[in-house]
């Protein structure tokens, strides 16, 4: 009854966008309602499609249905269609997204409410932005997901250079709007070729792109494992730069020159998730490597660490949150790929051992599934509590903040909430599903490789880092001495915008323990289902064992000490909270000129090597395909043009006026002709 109408999900936004778009500036808010209505019939209507499928007939099987698009002929033709797909995975990223959607743009009533006519564009293209993630979500095929893939990196271009002037705020006011919405675009291109090269690898081989047809174990086992490999790499690619792991990690601290709306879009709800969904999507494809598998997970755990790394002595609050989201996107890709790599065993071993890497596999699906959900909750939270209190103070520099406890009570106390959940304080969301994380990067280093052993060390480290730079933010904002711009806060943000934040606590609180009402057999993934045939694998019995873990009081221990050391080095009052940075280890700091000091801050010299990247790299190419653009190919066209003209020119000097010069030149002509059919003949025989 529902389901079948999948398709108005996406719809419903885009609709908005095209009437806001024509009609927005006669509307009240200028279209700020409008994007609200289209939000939430979105969640609506995800709420009605999930509730029917997950009681009807189908669950856990997934509901497919499309049309056909157009076929590619040749020796095998190849169908490519559109249509809807509907499963555990759609309904949660359908709900969560619509969800907080909703919230961020009633956030926005408030936020946005002095941009005056700006504000049409503005909620034009955040409906925009928010019909290219659920059309992703609720995709049938690959080609159909790249399209709203495109949609969603188009937007963000566009609103992350919404404010196209420097941003004046925060440790680098050399920021340009518009210069960080080029870089985000340009970076995550790079991976967006890598996609498309993907696919076509991908159609080559089965000659179709429905995730029907490609999640077939009969076809996969059908097509070539080399060219699926190659394929499933070069699908991760878009996942690298469209999610910002490691190396194309770096656009997306640039990309707080947007609105706090729009960062908390694209770092919660949409878009930076789309690369972590891509590789849920695509795990039954992923897992036929394992090498795959450890390569996915072994960009994650250095992007979990080296993000929480530049987070930890960085002054502009909003940055701070765009390393950890970083980071905890480091931790969901560690979770999925630790978790493929055991299945990918399972799969290559067979027999009960096998069976039993594959299960405890399934388990790593669900832990970076659950921890992309609790993400998305705390994320919106904590970036929406930081908007906040920009909107209060008009900085985002940390330095200028400060005591604003009593000021922003109920931002403050929100905010908190969302620092426990990320630092995976004990029955916090964050908490556990962070630690199922780690739990099976454990279990595939001692089953599998010690690679995945390195890597649980770095993201126990991370989850340090975590907790002390998370603790730190809090606690110069809130506590200690009163900054510049905290002695002139206006007071508690207004309703429209503390309201979402309420909201939102609560589920950055709670979203956990949805693990204990059955999201853990919804976000669930059974090989032996799609290889083997059989029965149903879930996650839970990995999330109820959690305590039982010594390594899960290991976790607990370091991020109740990352929390006490950042109060002992922020929560007091203090004139130079920027020289106790590193108070604790002696003289690391030396007043900001110790090596590592400098290499946090200039985020490990990624920028620069971009820039020398593109000045030595891109610039070269540039040259070069000008020189063959202007020499080779205009130069060609150049001659052939001043060729026709010249004999032109040449031939124009026969045309005298007189008949008789005409007569002499027919006559020579036919003469000429005459001689040469009679050439012809003779060698020919015919004379």
């Amino acid at each position: 009854m529902f389901i079948e109408y999948t398709w108005l999900v996406p719809l419903l936004p885009m609709l908005c966008f095209i009437i806001i778009g024509f009609l927005g500036r006669k509307t009240p808010e200028k279209g700020g309602y409008i994007a609200i209505a289209g939000a939430a019939g979105s969640f609506l209507m995800a709420v009605l499609i999930s509730y029917e499928y997950l009681t009807g007939d189908a669950y856990p099987d997934p509901v497919s249905s499309s049309i056909q698009w157009f076929i590619i002929p040749g020796n095998e033709d190849y169908v490519l269609n559109l249509g809807y797909y509907v499963d555990g995975l759609t309904c949660v990223m359908m709900l969560f997204s619509s969800a907080i959607s909703t919230l961020i743009f009633i956030y926005s009533i408030g936020y946005m409410g002095d941009q005056g006519p700006r504000k049409t564009r503005y909620y034009a293209e955040v409906s925009l932005f928010l019909t290219g993630m659920l059309g992703l979500i609720v995709s049938s095929n690959f080609l159909e997901m790249f399209i709203f893939w495109e949609v969603m990196g188009l937007c963000s271009y566009l609103l992350i250079g919404f404010w196209s002037f420097r941003h004046p705020e925060g440790d680098d006011a050399s920021v340009n709007a518009a210069s960080a919405a080029k870089k985000a675009f340009l970076v995550t291109r790079m991976g967006d070729v890598c996609l498309m090269a993907g696919l076509f690898i991908l159609l080559g081989e089965f000659h179709s792109l429905d995730y029907t047809t490609l999640f077939d174990p009969d076809n996969i086992a059908a097509v070539n494992s080399d060219n699926l490999t190659l394929a499933m790499l070069l699908v991760f690619g878009g996942v690298i730069g469209k999610s910002a792991q490691f190396p194309l990690h770096d656009w997306l601290p640039d990309a707080m020159a947007g609105p706090t709306t729009v960062s908390s879009l694209i770092h919660a709800a949409t878009m930076v998730k789309a690369g972590v969904y891509l590789v849920a999507r695509g795990w039954p494809l992923f897992i036929q490597n394992p090498d795959v598998m450890l390569f996915v997970g072994i960009i994650g755990g250095i992007t979990a660490f080296l993000a929480a790394t530049m987070a930890l002595n960085n002054m502009n609050i909003k940055k701070v949150l765009a390393y950890s989201t970083i980071s905890q996107l480091g931790y969901m890709i560690l979770g999925l790929g630790a978790g493929g790599y055991l299945v990918a065993l399972g799969i290559q071993m067979g027999g009960e051992e096998g069976a039993v890497l594959m299960a405890a596999g399934t388990a790593g699906f669900f832990a970076g599934c659950f921890h992309m959900v609790n993400h998305a909750f705390f994320k919106a939270l904590l970036f929406m509590c930081s908007g906040s209190v920009i909107h209060a103070c008009h900085t985002e520099d940390m330095r200028l903040m400060g005591g604003l406890h009593k000021h922003m009570k109920i931002t403050s106390t929100a905010m908190l909430l969302g620092s426990l959940s990320i630092a995976g304080f004990p029955l916090f969301s964050g908490f556990w599903s962070k630690d199922l994380v780690l739990e099976i990067a454990m279990d595939a280093g001692n089953d599998g490789t010690v690679w995945f052993t390195v890597l649980w060390v770095l993201a126990v480290v991370t989850a340090f880092m975590t907790a002390f730079y998370m603790f730190r933010m809090w606690f110069m904002t809130f506590m200690g001495s009163e900054g510049h711009n905290a002695q002139h806060c206006h007071g508690e943000s207004p309703k429209s915008m503390t309201v979402p934040l309420m909201i939102l606590a609560v589920f950055a609180v709670g979203s956990g323990f949805l693990a204990l009402f059955g999201l853990d057999g919804i976000l669930s993934f059974d090989p032996i289902t799609y290889l083997v045939g059989g029965g149903h694998t879930e996650g839970f019995e990995y999330f109820s064992e959690l305590f039982t873990n010594p390594y899960t009081w290991l976790t607990i221990v370091l991020a109740l000490g990352g929390i006490g050391i950042a109060y002992v080095m922020y929560g007091k009052k203090s004139e130079d909270v920027e020289s106790k940075t590193f108070a604790l280890a002696g003289k690391f700091n030396k007043n900001g000129n110790a090596w590592l000091y400098k290499a946090l801050t200039k985020r490990w010299w990624f920028p620069d090597l971009y820039n020398q990247i593109s000045w030595k790299l891109g610039y070269g190419v540039a040259k070069g395909v000008n020189y063959v653009d202007r020499q080779v190919i205009d130069g060609t066209v150049n001659a052939l043009s001043s060729s026709v003209v010249g004999g032109g020119d040449v031939l124009s000097k026969v045309q005298t006026g007189h008949v008789q010069s005409y007569s002499s030149v027919v006559l020579l002509g036919i003469s000429v002709l005459s001689v040469l059919l009679l050439i012809i003949a003779m060698v020919m025989g015919g004379i």
